[in-house]
Order: C-alpha cells, then sequence, then structure tokens
C-alpha cells in the first residue's frame, strides 16, 4: 500500500512538473534570415535547438544558396524566386587576388586595387540581398503567406539587410545572432566604444595601442564609415524610403534590435563598455567530444606520443594555389607529428605518408582528442573558438576580413602564433609548428582559456534559447533598450550641452567685463569731475 502511494505520487508529481514546464516551452513561430557560409554554421545550431524546444522555424533562402538546404528535418525553407546570393566563385576570385598580393606578385597599387575590389565585391553582395528584399516586397503571394504565418519572432544575422527591414514590414520583435553587422562590428552600433583602447577590424591592433597605432584605429574607423555610410547602407536606406510610409532610417532599425546574441565572451574579446540587451554566447556551437569514426581513431592512435595536427580554413577556404598547397605539404612530409588536413584541392606532389587528406573531418570531436597537439586554421570565429574550448594551441593564417583580428585576440593571450601568407612558406611553417608545439606556453595558455571560458553558471546555448524564448514571451526586450540610437549625434556626445554651457560662461563673463568696464568708467568720470 505504501509502494501503491508512494507510485502514485511520483505520477502526480511527473504530471504537475510537465504541465507546469510544458506552458513555458509552448512551441513558436520563428522566421529566420541566415547569412551564407560559417555564419549559417552557427545559426544552424541555433535553429535545431530551437526545434528541439518545439517551436516552428522558417528560414528564407535564395535560389542558389550555397549552405541553407531546401529541404531540411528541422526547418521549412522558404526560397525566394529569382534571387542569388554569393556563390563559390565570390570567394575564390577574392582569394586568388589576396594571395597573389601577399605573396608579393603586386605593389602598392595592387594593395588599394585589392581593397577596391573587395570592397566592390561586397557592394556587390548587399546589392543581391537587397534584391532579395525587394522580390519579397513585390510578391504579394509572398508578403501575405509570411504575414498570414503571424511568426513570433525574427532571428537574424544582420551582416545582410534582409531580416532588420522584413521584421519591421511583418511587425516582429528581433533577435541578432551577430558578431558583425552591415555597417561593421556590432558593438560599435550600440555600446560606447572608445577608439583609445577598443581597435578596430582590419586595424590589427589590441587593446595596448601606442600612439601610432591609435592614429591607424582612427584612420581604419573612418575608412570603414565612409564606406559603410557612402555604399552599403544607402542601399538598404532606399529601400526603406521605397517601401516604408512614413519613411524609417534603415541604421536605427538596425540599432532597434530587441536582443544581440553577441557570438564572442570576454576571454576571447578584449575588455570593453557593453549594453543591457547584449547577452554573451561566445561559443555556444561548441560540445562536448564525441567518438571519431574508427578510420579516424585509428590514424590518431597511429601516432604515438608525437601526436596529430589538424588543419582546416574553413567552410569558405578548401582549395588553394598549387604552389602554396605544395609548400604546406612539404612542411608537413618533416614533421614526426600525423596530419589531418581537410583539403580538396588537387593532391599536392610533396604530400609525405604522414600526411591524410579528407573532404570533410568532425573538426569538434578531433580538437577534444588528447591525441591533438595543434591546430592550423584560417582565424574564423567558430574554428577559434572552437580552439579555445577545448584549449589547443593555434597556427593561424589569415586570408581576409575579421580573420587577422579574431587570431590577434588569441595571440595576445599567449595562445596562438601568425603565419601570414607573405610570410608562408616551407621553412616558415615548419619553425612555427615546431615552436607552438615544443614551447609549453602556448598551450599551458590555451588551457588556461579553456578553463576560464567553461567555467560559467549557464552554457551559451541554453543562455541564447532562454533570450530568445524571453523575447517571444514579452512580445520583445524593449526594457533592455537604450534610447540613445534614437538620438541625433549633437545630443548623444552632449554637444548641444556643451555649447549652451560655453555660451553661458561666455555670456557671464562678458557680462561682467561690461560691468567692470561700466564701473571704471564711472568712477573715472566722477574722479574727473571731483578735480
Amino acid at each position: 500500500m505504501a509502494q501503491l502511494s508512494k507510485n502514485t505520487f511520483s505520477v502526480s508529481l511527473w504530471i504537475t512538473v510537465m504541465i507546469i514546464f510544458g506552458s513555458l516551452c509552448d512551441g513558436g513561430k520563428i522566421l529566420v534570415a541566415p547569412l551564407e557560409g560559417s555564419h549559417w554554421v552557427n545559426m544552424d545550431i541555433l535553429i535545431k535547438a530551437l526545434h528541439g524546444q518545439g517551436h516552428t522555424v522558417d528560414v528564407i533562402r535564395n535560389t542558389n544558396s550555397w549552405f541553407v538546404k531546401e529541404n531540411s528535418t528541422y526547418y521549412n525553407s522558404i526560397t525566394i524566386p529569382d534571387s542569388k546570393g554569393m556563390d563559390e566563385e565570390f570567394v575564390e576570385d577574392v582569394l586568388t587576388k589576396k594571395i597573389d598580393y601577399e605573396r608579393g606578385k603586386g605593389s602598392w597599387l595592387g594593395g588599394v586595387q585589392l581593397f577596391l575590389d573587395v570592397s566592390k565585391a561586397v557592394y556587390e553582395s548587399h546589392k543581391l540581398v537587397c534584391r532579395l528584399i525587394t522580390n519579397i516586397f513585390e510578391s504579394e503571394d509572398i508578403l501575405k503567406a509570411l504575414q498570414e504565418k503571424k511568426y513570433d519572432l525574427m532571428l537574424t544575422d544582420p551582416g545582410w539587410g534582409t531580416g532588420i527591414i522584413l521584421a519591421h514590414k511583418l511587425k516582429l520583435p528581433m533577435v541578432y545572432n551577430v558578431r558583425w553587422t552591415t555597417p561593421g562590428e556590432g558593438h560599435f552600433d550600440i555600446a560606447p566604444s572608445p577608439m583609445s583602447y577598443i581597435p578596430l577590424t582590419g586595424s590589427g591592433n589590441t587593446d595596448k595601442m601606442s600612439f601610432f597605432q591609435r592614429v591607424i584605429n582612427v584612420f581604419y574607423y573612418l575608412l570603414l564609415d565612409f564606406q559603410c555610410s557612402r555604399f552599403n547602407v544607402p542601399q538598404y536606406q532606399a529601400l526603406c524610403d521605397k517601401y516604408f510610409d512614413p519613411p524609417v532610417d534603415f541604421y536605427k532599425l538596425l540599432q532597434g534590435a530587441d536582443l544581440w546574441l553577441m557570438r564572442v565572451d570576454f576571454v576571447f574579446e578584449f575588455p570593453r563598455p557593453t549594453m543591457p540587451n547584449i547577452i554573451y554566447t561566445g561559443g555556444f556551437q561548441c560540445t562536448p567530444t564525441k567518438p571519431l569514426p574508427h578510420d579516424l581513431e585509428d590514424f590518431m592512435q597511429s601516432s604515438g606520443d608525437h601526436g596529430v595536427i589538424v588543419m582546416s580554413l574553413g567552410s569558405f577556404i578548401s582549395v588553394l594555389p598549387d604552389y602554396v598547397s605544395s609548400e604546406i605539404a612539404a612542411a608537413f612530409a618533416r614533421l614526426p607529428q600525423k596530419v589531418i588536413w581537410r583539403y580538396t584541392g588537387k593532391k599536392p606532389s610533396t604530400l609525405g605518408n604522414n600526411t591524410l587528406l579528407v573532404d570533410w573531418m568532425p573538426q569538434k570531436d578531433l580538437l577534444g582528442h588528447p591525441k591533438t597537439k595543434l591546430f592550423i586554421a584560417h582565424g574564423g570565429t567558430n574554428g577559434v573558438q572552437e580552439a579555445l574550448y577545448h584549449g589547443v594551441p593555434v597556427i593561424g593564417i589569415p586570408f581576409f576580413f575579421d580573420q587577422y583580428d579574431n587570431l590577434i585576440r588569441l595571440q595576445a593571450r599567449g595562445g596562438a602564433k601568425i603565419v601570414s601568407l607573405a610570410e608562408l612558406g616551407e621553412n616558415s611553417l615548419h619553425a612555427a609548428i615546431q615552436e607552438v608545439i615544443n614551447e609549453p606556453s602556448y598551450r599551458l595558455n590555451m588551457q588556461k582559456l579553456s578553463y576560464l571560458h567553461r567555467d560559467k553558471p549557464v552554457e551559451p546555448l541554453d543562455s541564447a534559447i532562454f533570450w530568445i524564448e524571453f523575447v517571444m514571451r514579452h512580445k520583445g526586450a524593449a526594457h533592455l533598450r537604450t534610447e540613445s540610437y534614437k538620438m541625433p549625434w549633437y545630443s548623444y556626445h552632449s554637444v548641444d550641452v556643451s555649447v549652451t554651457l560655453i555660451a553661458v560662461v561666455l555670456i557671464f563673463i562678458y557680462s561682467m567685463f561690461v560691468t567692470v568696464r561700466y564701473l571704471c568708467i564711472k568712477c573715472c568720470s566722477r574722479k574727473r569731475k571731483t578735480e
């Protein structure tokens, strides 16, 4: 009888818990406007987690989307007709020009031309995004279908403006999965950002800058501001002017997101001012190590005490010019370690027996394997975060965009060494590998960073999901948003207050001067009359 009562109580308790927590996890409808490449890789993880919580997720994609697949078991795709995005040709063209310039095949004029070519490519990518938005707005069927879905939330990556403009049209609360926005690094759009100790993307600076480095920092700020304010943002502003009445300011729409899920934390990022609606979820894509496939596990174990080096240049870069890949392979062939290299190009003639070429690798599980001694990477945010999570030292070969800046952050903390494309060769790469593997400080520093990164009360992915659902439950998070983005620049920087106070002081000084002058004149006049 006592056992029966106990079982009845257990069943009642279980039902009560299911009712309580079931009511907190009612499935919502989420519209997602993602980016391609590595941006999609971590957005995909968020989408899977949201689907696991019972939410319905719809994802907007181009007709030629490189990464966002049309068919999926955990999201519904909305393919916009006659819309194209950047593809492999876009990346390969920029990569070839970058390598040729860095390897000494171009003059300083070539460097200027490279900057113009990259700027043009970025401009064209935003132009394609604007075309996608136009196709949505010009199609009554698509727009009506989106409105009838009655979504609860827009989840988007603000590197492109699709989600920002569409959220305003559909009147949805908006959450960012963010590191970069259309104008640049996300913090600069809403948080105070003193350039005296906060490095600009592309500057190559850390948070400890000399006078000359601070000059460079300001120069990069002005350069990025000019590029975005004159070329990229105006494309989206033109759409706002055309489709919204009354017109709205695109940049204010961008700043007005309810929540910013920032893909870094302050173990990785340099300390800086922040805002209440920025939630740090750095490393949310990282997971504990899973067993490797048998063939890879056998390869890892065959390395003995020397261990294994893992090399991957990310989702965008899987093919290199033959002369570059041959030098890398030759450096690997001289090592006692074994190497797993994700590479889909032509097999280098200098490839050694110790190197395994693969089309795909379980990167996170390889980095967490005890035999892994070193990670050679291009410096993408996902890769460096995974290396940090597992405490594996890094040799970075940055190519473009934010990669050098990401690697600078690890190098400044003693966990990485950068080998530029200009320096990259058989001897330089071999020397760098020997240094990082044989100098214990690299691994010790990365293990310390790993411990700091993991030592937190809530897992980053759980935090991200909680805050997304928080915005859905409360129809936004206006109480966390600062009003600063609605202020004109002269009010934000208190220029109007400063001018007023200076005017008051000047008026007071002038009044005192006039008064003293008047009294002096009166005194002198009386003195003359007396005489």
